[in-house]
């Protein structure tokens, strides 16, 4: 489900970058910016990359698990889904005379995503099926953490923002248990 969480934003963004650029061919891609060798990708050249950064559990109020037929007499238990969130960068790929290129795509990636922060079913119906809603924040770095992310990237920084996704729920509907429901309040008195 993450594959599609992450390919459903860039496809929205590439479709939204097409139109206004009137472009033919797509300008984001989702990849690494190097390949296992260390070379970089040859398909992420004058490309706007989208890339995980990193995965983390969100933590959010219990829902409610148990499930019951209307006159039922027993709930169905199921795990409670699993929220996390997803931290995607998004860079421009563009060398030498392009630097200009990548500053306008990513400018514009930015303002898209400040016109639509959240994708649900009602705004982007081929959204996933198991999958809510995805709400991106931009998260802010310092010079320090922006530093060493790049070492671990690439070595060599490029213009780049970088977003936390939240809302992506693994709920497999499996069933945990059954139970049975109470139909009746019985009181008890204690005469002393």
């Amino acid at each position: 489900m993450i594959d599609s969480a992450i390919s459903h934003i860039a496809n929205q963004l590439n479709q939204f970058l097409k139109r206004t650029f009137d472009l033919h061919e797509d300008i984001v891609v989702v990849s690494n910016i190097l390949e296992q060798n260390g070379n970089v990708a040859s398909h992420v050249n004058n490309k706007l990359v989208i890339f995980l950064i990193n995965i983390e559990k969100d933590t959010v109020p219990p829902n409610q698990t148990g499930k019951s037929a209307p006159g039922g007499d027993r709930a169905i238990m199921h795990y409670p889904p699993l929220y996390l969130n997803l931290y995607l960068m998004v860079a421009g790929h563009f060398s030498g005379n392009n630097y200009l290129e990548a500053l306008k795509f990513l400018s514009n990636a930015i303002s898209f995503f400040q016109r639509q922060p959240v994708f649900n079913h009602q705004n982007t119906p081929d959204l996933d099926r198991r999958i809510d809603k995805l709400v991106l924040d931009i998260e802010n770095q310092s010079i320090h953490d922006l530093s060493s992310l790049w070492g671990v990237l690439s070595g060599k920084y490029l213009p780049s923002i970088l977003y936390k996704v939240r809302m992506v729920a693994f709920d497999s509907e499996d069933i945990r248990s059954q139970v049975p429901t109470l139909k009746e309040t019985q009181q008890f008195s204690v005469n002393i």
